[in-house]
């Protein structure tokens, strides 16, 4: 059984969250760290858009400025997502594609969500791993609603994956944030995603603690990955490349809407 680095639950603001994913990526791959499992909130509230969105097809950005909602380019793919500030815990892993055991990208998907889905059983929900399609990426689903979505990045060997872990959920205040081109109203959204969403506190009908689900969601990794997980900090290193990140790229215009770094 491998140890692993873990960064424990810590609430940051879009841009250093990002930053601090991609510093953990540059530092793994340069071999100044373990493989590392991260969890973190947004505060405040904000939506991340995929490495090659328009934001301006995915997001209303007027919104986002009304009510104070970061708006953040990610350096994987996938979709648009809204992270709200009390409804969602995140997670990140990055590791060597070696040490997963496997480069295919579906399996990567499938042995890293397993982690979600042990955490969703110990807190008392069965969920399951969905393969997604040509338009989503894989997700874990219960009752074939999803409740968390997961994106990639990989580079010179390896895996950044981080994704979301829907604890409660306000369908109303997310789609005020996130663009839908098909629909007309905001009705026509929710009556679709209300049979496509769902949350722990749905599927349990009671709220529960953060610091509960944080500690489902390691026990859940550790299980799924065969690991122990070791708490950390974040190096100098890591630290200083954050910062950097941040200012000169995930703040940017260039970046979150030119797409040019």
């Amino acid at each position: 059984m491998s140890t692993w680095r873990l960064l424990k639950l810590e609430v940051e603001d879009a841009f250093t969250n990002m930053a601090i994913d991609e510093a953990i990526l540059r530092a793994r791959i340069e071999e100044i760290v373990p493989n590392t499992i991260r969890f973190y909130k947004w505060k405040p509230s904000a939506v991340s858009i995929g490495r090659f969105q328009d934001i301006f097809k995915e997001v209303h950005v007027e919104n986002c400025k009304k009510h104070g909602v970061d708006v953040v380019r990610r350096i994987s793919g996938g979709g648009a997502v809204y992270h709200d500030c009390d409804g969602e815990v995140t997670y990140s892993v990055v590791v060597n594609e070696k040490d997963l055991g496997s480069k295919d990208v579906v399996t990567a998907y499938h042995l890293i969500c397993n982690g979600l889905v042990e955490a969703a059983q110990t807190l008392g929900v069965r969920a399951d791993f969905n393969l997604g399609d040509p338009k989503r990426c894989p997700n874990i689903t219960i009752s074939e609603r999803k409740i968390s979505g997961s994106s990639q990045s990989r580079k010179r060997g390896v895996l950044l994956q981080h994704g979301s872990f829907l604890l409660d959920i306000d369908l109303e205040k997310m789609f005020t944030f996130l663009r839908v081109p098909w629909a007309q109203t905001l009705t026509d959204v929710l009556h679709i995603a209300r049979k496509r969403l769902t949350s722990i506190k749905h599927e349990l009908r009671s709220s529960i603690p953060t610091d509960e689900a944080d500690q489902a969601l390691i026990t859940g990794f550790q299980k799924a990955l065969n690991i122990k997980l070791t708490e950390g900090e974040l190096t100098s290193y890591e630290r200083n490349l954050t910062e950097k990140l941040r200012r000169e790229k995930f703040t940017t215009d260039n970046w979150n809407i030119n797409r040019k770094v």
